[in-house]
């Protein structure tokens, strides 16, 4: 099998889909990998070390697309490069599709085979998620605590607070992996956090694992609304597989908050959980409305490139070994977890979530 790893092209991105050492294990299975030149330059990976395992190194992106029968990728592909792909060709990367029409649109008329991360479902758990959750989800507590600062737009608070002064009030929307991260670090810069969840067993659980400045809240719009005015930053996690995003933030709630809290929306790369949200980059991570920071960088993990490409590609590699050996036609019959991860294919929606956020049929395999 011929498999694509194009540079990511997304505004401050600099994640590469496949370390050398995954090209690798996948040479060795006997398939060829084509690279785009630079593509792991960001995430600290030379030219030389793909060439050194066997990957052969192309200069124009068009060339890896027209040979690749399977792209693998980081982030979905944006309007830029869509003329880029072959009717019928396969790709493997994270979608989002259920806050990108246009994207789903595309994928379904030039009949993609697009298998999507973030919706791959094993045992009740999103492995090829996580790990950019465990990187999110640590980042929006540091992100939060940064632009709490004065000099950010911020009321001026610090986080932890020293002898004799307060603490800020961390609100974390959503206990899952994300979620439980924030939470982690936010108590480890000394704040005091309250997780929120709709899971009682899930609350019990973090009751006991996590610190004791961290207290759990069963999620409901009342409990929110009456911890609203004393909190300082507000960290929205929450994840319906394959859906938008509940919006728990409206923008009538932002009322409710101190001037210069900071909200950081962690599922923005699924359309947000608060209502005033609207996508932003590394480079302009933040804006300011009714007086509160909003932080909303869709690609939160890209901050951290190395740290994200090994966490990804550890995750990753073995369903690309899988997609490779049997292909798009025939993997779904081979491992079927992969069904999960299926969103388009020949111009069918196969994911439920999607149709419903869009008005598009889908259908079961």
């Amino acid at each position: 099998m011929n498999i694509g790893i194009p540079k990511e092209i997304k505004k401050d991105e600099y994640r590469v889909s496949i370390t050398p050492n995954g090209a690798a294990e996948l040479i060795a299975q006997g398939h060829n990998v084509y690279v785009q030149s630079t593509a792991g330059e960001g995430s600290g990976f030379s030219d030389k070390e793909y060439i050194d395992v066997g990957a052969s190194l192309l200069l124009d992106v068009a060339e890896i697309y027209e040979i690749a029968e399977i792209i693998v990728k980081v982030k979905e592909p944006i309007e830029s490069e869509y003329h880029l792909y072959k009717k019928g060709q396969t790709l493997f990367t994270y979608l989002h599709l259920a806050a990108d029409k246009k994207l789903t649109l595309f994928l379904l008329e030039k009949k993609i085979r697009a298998f999507s991360y973030e919706t791959l479902l094993v045992d009740g758990k999103l492995p090829l998620l996580e790990p950019m959750s465990e990187v999110a989800g640590k980042m929006a507590s540091l992100m939060g605590a940064v632009h709490l600062g004065k000099y950010q737009g911020g009321s001026g608070l610090l986080a932890g607070g020293v002898v004799g002064t307060q603490r800020a009030k961390v609100m974390v929307l959503g206990g899952g992996i994300a979620g439980t991260c924030a939470a982690q670090v936010a108590a480890g810069l000394g704040a005091d956090v309250t997780i929120f969840d709709i899971n009682l067993e899930r609350l019990r659980y973090l009751d006991t694992v996590l610190p004791a400045n961290v207290a759990t809240m069963y999620s409901s719009s009342e409990n929110i609304r009456a911890l609203l005015p004393q909190t300082d930053i507000v960290i929205g996690t929450v994840l319906i597989p394959g859906a938008k995003a509940p919006k728990l933030i409206t923008k009538e709630m932002l009322k409710l908050m101190k001037k210069g809290s900071v909200l950081v929306d962690v599922s923005i790369d699924q359309g947000g959980c608060f209502e005033t949200s609207h996508p932003t980059t590394h480079t302009e991570p933040t804006f300011t409305q009714e007086g509160i920071v909003h932080y909303c960088v869709a690609n939160m993990p890209g901050a951290y490139p190395r740290t994200s490409t090994f966490a990804l590609t550890n995750a990753t590699l073995p369903y690309v070994k899988v997609l490779a050996k049997y292909g798009a036609q025939k993997v779904c019959q081979e491992l079927p977890v992969m069904r999960s991860s299926l969103n388009t294919y020949d111009g069918t929606l196969y994911n439920e979530a999607v149709g419903q956020a869009h008005g598009i049929a889908s259908s079961n395999m």
